[in-house]
């Protein structure tokens, strides 16, 4: 056997060394919401500097193709936490108040993990339901503060006013409302509470293994950041935000250094999908085609750290595709928890994230879903991505300074694109290659009989 083999069986192999001998790994996930894949430095070159999230990646794994599998707040975190695609939990949009959101039969990744001896929190938004059964200290975490919802569904939005009425905005602690109505001051704290919560929780729980959730309301419209970062970005209140996140990326980093458990902890940092172009200067950026709410790259790709030092080598850029699915069944693995007792459509990707490339990859496709549909098929080697036909919103002019710009439906019919060559999806080649739109449409055939006959 090579080096460079045994190596690499060392490194697949390490994680269960360290949970047979009774050391689990924490895992802390930073969920960002509508942050854009070039809001950050190394993926792009925002005008503002972003030094923790930098180091950050230089400290772990830069992911290129990690992607979302729809869209959408309530949708892209509901599959973030249960390792299901839309079709099977059927949460498909942004649920307002009140709502159903995750089926409680669906296992959370903090059920698994509580489970399994691990302390849980979760702090900012969830997003996941707002009913009693579906909140989060009903899923799995011994602590949780935060939104229920996004935070543009307050009195203060005249389009969700109109829409829904003028009801309250709430912010809860531990399952109870701490502030019954948020207010723009409120807001401008949402940030720095998450983070304030967090670094608590790691220093408190340092003892024990711990499962951390911090999922930042922020860069969603309308944005907001407390006055320490209020114009220190010299680019906007969009970058004074991000600037923000930057800073809380920095002070979770710290704190598992300072309670000495840095090394031994899974950080994974990532958006909850791509940005909300419509809102132009109080939106993010990206490379890739259209924006939140398409099946596009735009919307679907998301720029995504992975951070272990003691199971993943430092420095690396992973440019095999990865879907947020694959979170909790990685997880499952590393920690050596129990895999939910229903059915998921995540694997494993472990030996993915570990480097061996000649591994194959062990998902067949992927899938991108929004409203209820099938749209989009990707082939497991990030190249090749086939389009449904189905429509999809395309900004005709952005707004500016939290004003919404206005937007038209586009149609996009049977495509495939070459990511490789292509990456911005502009070219059709389908008559170029039947052979690959035949095995695309027969996975689409087999996803839509799986999920979308007779419901």
């Amino acid at each position: 056997m090579k080096l460079k083999e045994m190596l690499l069986c060392l490194l697949v192999a390490l994680p269960l060394m360290a949970c047979a001998a009774g050391q689990k790994p924490n895992v802390v996930i930073i969920y960002l919401d509508d942050a854009g894949y070039a809001d950050f430095h190394p993926f792009g070159t925002p005008p503002y500097p972003t030094p923790h999230v930098e180091a950050l990646a230089e400290q772990g794994l830069q992911l290129t193709q990690f992607y979302v599998p729809t869209a959408v707040c309530s949708s892209s975190r509901s599959s973030l936490l249960s390792g299901c695609y839309a079709g099977r939990h059927r949460v498909f949009g942004a649920h307002g108040p009140g709502g159903r959101g995750l089926n409680p039969k669906f296992t959370t990744i903090a059920e698994m993990l509580k489970a399994e001896g691990y302390a849980t929190a979760h702090y900012g938004k969830w997003h996941c339901g707002d009913r009693p059964e579906t909140r989060p200290m009903a899923r799995g975490f011994d602590s949780s503060a935060g939104l229920m919802i996004s935070n543009d569904m307050w009195r203060f939005n005249p389009v969700w006013a109109t829409r829904v009425g003028k009801g309250p905005l709430p912010y809860w602690e531990d399952g109870k409302i701490a502030i019954e109505d948020v207010t723009p001051h409120d807001q401008k704290f949402l940030t720095k509470w998450a983070t304030d919560s967090a670094v608590k929780f790691i220093r408190k729980q340092k003892e024990r293994p711990f499962f951390l959730y911090v999922a930042h309301s922020m860069p969603h419209v309308p944005l907001y950041c407390s006055d320490a970062f209020l114009g220190k970005s010299g680019a906007g209140l969009y970058g004074d935000v991000m600037m923000e996140i930057d800073w809380s990326v920095g002070q979770i980093n710290q704190a598992l250094k300072d309670a000495g458990v840095a090394r031994e902890t899974i950080v994974i940092f990532s958006s909850d999908n791509g940005p909300w172009d419509e809102f132009g200067n109080h939106a993010g950026k990206t490379p890739f085609r259209e924006h939140k709410g398409t099946s596009f790259d735009g919307g679907t790709r998301s720029p995504t750290i992975i951070k272990y030092p003691a199971g993943l080598e430092s420095g690396l850029v992973i440019d095999r595709p990865l879907l947020t699915i694959d979170v909790l069944p990685t997880l499952a693995y590393l920690t050596g928890a129990s895999l939910p007792d229903h059915e998921i459509d995540g694997k494993n990707v472990w030996p993915v994230l570990a480097g061996d490339e000649d591994t194959p990859h062990p998902h067949e496709y992927y899938v991108f879903e929004y409203g209820g549909r099938l749209e989009a098929v990707l082939s497991p080697d990030g190249r090749w991505k086939m389009h449904l036909p189905h429509p999809y919103r395309h900004v005709l002019e952005a707004g500016n300074d939290g004003l919404r710009g206005t937007t038209t439906t586009r149609r996009i019919g049977w495509a495939l694109f070459d990511l490789a060559e292509d990456p911005y999806e502009t070219t059709n080649v389908m008559e170029r290659h039947p052979e690959i739109v035949e095995r695309l449409k027969a996975y689409a055939d087999d996803h839509l009989a799986k999920f979308y006959q007779d419901k």
